[in-house]
């Protein structure tokens, strides 16, 4: 699996694409390879708050129920509503599916993160 060049991931196996001041926040392939089955994905509010490390939802499995953890610290814009119905589009395109749209605190510190090879050999 090649990960895409365009964002930066967290040890947590997300990932996220800042674009100007907004972020799309998902979940790598490994995660996705490592829940199983996803069927059910527990969302944030849009207006809410994140920090960066804190969890902002739950993605649920056949094998397990995962918490989900912000990459960067910012205000939810927006929340993808098809996966509320279609939670498996997930595991069929992790990195074409973002979870949350957020408009970031701080666009350019992306402090921890690692790029996509970084990530690569993180996961060893």
């Amino acid at each position: 699996m090649t990960y895409p060049a365009d964002r930066k991931y967290t040890k947590e196996h997300e990932w996220i694409r800042v674009n100007g001041e907004t972020g799309e926040i998902g979940i790598t392939d490994y995660a996705q390879q490592q829940l199983g089955d996803v069927v059910y994905v527990e969302l944030p509010e849009v207006g809410r708050t994140i920090a960066a490390g804190e969890s902002f939802g739950s993605i649920e499995s056949v094998k397990a129920v995962s918490e989900l953890f912000a990459p960067m610290s910012g205000e939810v814009v927006a929340v993808n509503e098809e996966l509320k119905n279609h939670p498996e589009v997930v595991n069929t395109d992790p990195h074409g599916t973002w979870m949350i749209k957020v408009k970031l605190a701080s666009p350019t510190d992306s402090g921890g993160l690692l790029d996509a090879l970084q990530y690569q050999s993180h996961l060893g």
